[in-house]
């Protein structure tokens, strides 16, 4: 319990100071250059501009849907990588259980056998709160053990690839569906002309048919 109460203070130290670090340096620079820069504001530099270009008209305008359209299709894929993370640490464990240089059975002094402390932590991690050795036989409970993990290395495995063809097909479907084309009126006209251009085998309807109708 001491050892616990040990931890946990000393990481809550560390954090103090990585913040109380971190926001000197922020107040001693922004003091800095508050005493040393010169002043010498103009109305061009009050003026408001947007990445150095002037601002023209209100800026209660009405955007164009498509930013919207967008925006949420990049958050949806963006939010997907975070579930690589739990993946990543599931994965990396269950490499290093089936790894055959990992030693997870100890002998102890009195020639009893138990886990090692890292494959206790691992498992514990893994979510097996009082993991246990699958045999009394200390060769056999290694060897139980590895192939566990190579059962989870390879379940982890077809899990990750399951995931990402999920992902592609939803990509493949956005690409299909257009949701991806920014400016969907030339994207339609292009094909269009394309069309018109290279009819389809047996259309004997003429040319000037298919000619598209350009809008104003």
């Amino acid at each position: 319990m001491s050892n616990a109460l040990g931890g946990s203070v000393g990481i809550v130290g560390y954090l103090a100071l990585f913040a109380g670090v971190g926001f000197a340096f922020v107040f001693v620079n922004l003091l800095v250059g508050r005493l040393f820069r010169p002043a010498n504001p103009t109305p061009e530099k009050l003026e408001i501009y947007e990445c150095g270009e002037p601002t023209i008209g209100s800026s209660f305008v009405q955007f164009d849907l498509r930013f919207y359209v967008v925006a949420l299709i990049f958050i949806i894929f963006d939010v997907e990588v975070a579930f690589l993370f739990p993946w990543a640490t599931v994965f990396g464990k269950a490499h290093e259980m089936a790894h055959p240089r990992t030693q997870t059975v100890a002998v102890t002094e009195t020639g009893a056998i138990e886990m090692t402390p890292a494959t206790k932590q691992a498992y514990q991690e893994l979510g097996l709160r009082n993991p246990t050795l699958p045999s009394a036989d200390a060769k056999e409970a290694a060897d139980l053990m590895q192939n566990g993990g190579k059962l989870l290395l390879w379940l982890a495995t077809v899990e990750v690839l399951v995931f990402f063809a999920i992902l592609l097909i939803a990509f493949a479907y956005e690409w299909k569906i257009g949701a991806l084309d920014w400016v969907r009126a030339i994207v339609d006209e292009f094909k269009q002309q394309q069309l018109a251009a290279n009819p389809p085998p047996g259309d004997s309807s003429g040319s000037e048919t298919n000619q598209p109708v350009l809008s104003a």
